[in-house]
């Protein structure tokens, strides 16, 4: 076995190791030398080579977002290191474990005047669950810092900094550990609280007739099936979930912002619940949020083990659990009120419906009815990866196959690193692997593609309609030349060169025919990496979706 001779790269790489964190993504570099030969030469570590720093941190998010454990990545000093700020920060908000291991100059060198040198402790303290900021030589405060570090992104789900100076000689090597680091045990160190005393909020469930549940972003399989059942029979109970809630049951609302547009301030009024129940992470609807902002529930409660967002400025209540150790708890408690308010809001539901599927039938090519296509021909049992902006928000008009996962990253809601993040989802997974993106979103990201292991069945539909479309659907929208150039970012690119350039197959669809021909042909074949790309019109995608959110009452 080949070893770093460096005593501190050894003690950083037999806690990994010990630890179980063996998916590494490195990014190249001179002075991260010790930690990349160490880490590449020991066959129980995963390696993964991504030159581009900010592409490699949302790769590595993607691997972590699957395996639900936390991955590492290992970048060189300088700015390097800056590059993965909007993936911690993404890591920070949905919380997904990830370990940055940035290599540095020693401590005498900052700040006179050495190349490739920065300020790098602390640097991500905003956003991070720990910094564990290293001396140059291997020491037991040093092994505890490491320990720390790895032990509060297991378990307090997010990301941790661990920075190491390395003085040159930084390539030498020898075949035996020259240190015997110190490990932390896992065991004891994160006890289950119990579930808080229940009875008192039972009696206030019991006693109240209108009950919203709403369900953010979510891991699939989270809530048992007993759990959903319950409220689904409960007719004082209205479940919204939203695409990337990955919670399916005919009775749920999953598509809030078509239920909820047209209403009036007499319509909301009637549907504001006593009691609101949350759990999962970021919420994408503005229109549930600004409604219940304003009218405003009595009762907010809030179920994670770990966080809880005051996001609409109403939180009564924390409950520190998992969601499903706590339904498990709580709906023993519970008995069945005389209520309307399902019932209500599925009649409601059922109008909806008919009414989107009769503007479907009539309307031009177009966003809409490009993403009504997409979801309606997804590949069951398969995953889709969402970009953010508009993708995500056509998403979310649109059921979807309850076999079907679907992540995006709501942490930030950045479009920065979604490609780069659904690839390493796409490496971390045995499912087909579908990715939903905006031209925007995927001319920004396309570093992602310069990756040596996408799967063969990975596929991109990229819908370019010219520009940041997001901005023609929110208020502000006028066509001059300040809002085609700062706002919408105006272009005429393509993906088909980047597309030949990094290996994948290129289809192209600019009307219905082509497009399900399109989606066919995309869908037909696993043995290479492919994107459809889909021409929209640009200037008539918002009079759609406005258009259809005006007959839906």
């Amino acid at each position: 076995m080949i070893y770093p001779k460096i005593p501190l790269a050894q003690s950083i790489i037999q806690i990994c190791l010990a630890k179980g964190i063996t998916d590494i993504v490195i990014s190249p570099g001179s002075r991260n030398a010790p930690l990349t030969i160490g880490f590449a030469s020991n066959p129980d570590f995963k390696c993964y080579s991504i030159a581009d720093e900010r592409c490699a941190a949302f790769f590595a998010l993607g691997i972590a977002q699957q395996i639900q454990r936390p991955v590492a990545v290992v970048c060189t000093s300088g700015s390097a290191l800056l590059n993965y700020y909007p993936a911690v920060a993404e890591a920070f908000y949905s919380q997904i474990p990830l370990i940055v291991i940035s290599a540095d100059r020693p401590q005498s060198k900052i700040d006179i005047g050495d190349g490739q040198t920065i300020r790098q402790e602390n640097v991500f303290a905003n956003h991070s669950l720990y910094n564990a900021n290293l001396t140059e030589e291997a020491s037991k405060t040093n092994d505890h810092k490491i320990n720390e570090a790895i032990d509060a992104a297991f378990y307090k789900k997010g990301p941790v900094h661990i920075n190491a100076p390395f003085e040159e000689p930084l390539y030498e090597t020898v075949s035996e550990l020259s240190v015997d680091a110190m490990v932390h045990h896992f065991a004891g160190l994160n006890p289950i609280a119990p579930v808080d005393d229940l009875t008192d909020f039972a009696a206030i469930w019991n006693q109240s007739a209108k009950k919203l549940v709403l369900v953010g972003n979510n891991n699939p399989n989270l809530i048992s099936a007993a759990t959903i059942e319950a409220f689904a029979n409960d007719e004082s109970v209205v479940v919204m979930t939203e695409t990337t809630s990955n919670l399916h049951h005919p009775g749920f609302i999953s598509n809030i912002d078509t239920i909820i547009t047209p209403f009036t301030n007499e319509d909301f009024e009637d549907f504001c619940p006593d009691i609101l129940v949350t759990f999962g992470g970021m919420i994408v609807s503005k229109r549930i949020k600004a409604f219940l902002r304003k009218y405003k529930p009595t009762q907010h409660w809030h179920i994670d083990s770990l966080r809880a967002y005051d996001t609409f400025g109403i939180l009564t209540k924390h409950f520190e659990a998992n969601p499903n150790t706590f339904f498990a708890n709580f709906l023993p408690l519970t008995i069945a009120v005389k209520s309307d308010y399902f019932e209500k809001m599925n009649q409601i539901k059922s109008i909806r419906k008919e009414k989107q599927a009769a503007f479907l039938n009539k309307v031009p090519f177009s966003d809409f009815s490009v993403f009504d296509a997409i979801i309606k021909s997804l590949p069951q049992e398969s995953q889709l990866q969402i970009s953010n902006s508009a993708a995500i928000r056509y998403a979310q008009l649109i059921a979807i196959d309850a076999s079907i996962e679907v992540f995006c990253n709501r942490g930030t809601s950045g479009i920065d690193g979604s490609t780069s993040t659904a690839i390493g989802a796409a490496v971390a997974n045995n499912k087909p692997t579908v990715f939903i993106t905006g031209d925007v979103s995927f001319l920004y990201d396309s570093n992602a593609l310069w990756n040596n292991y996408i799967p063969n069945n990975f596929k991109i539909i990229l819908v370019n309609n010219g520009g940041g479309g997001i901005f023609r659907i929110l208020p502000g929208h006028a066509e001059t030349p300040v809002f085609n150039t700062f706002f919408e970012t105006s272009h005429s690119l393509t993906s088909e060169h980047l597309a030949k350039m990094y290996g994948f197959e290129y289809i192209i669809a600019n009307d219905e025919t082509t497009l399900q021909n399109g989606l066919k042909q995309l869908f037909a074949q696993n043995n290479q990496a492919a994107i459809l790309e889909v021409f929209t019109p640009t200037l008539e995608n918002d009079a759609v979706l406005k258009q259809f959110f005006n007959e839906l009452v």
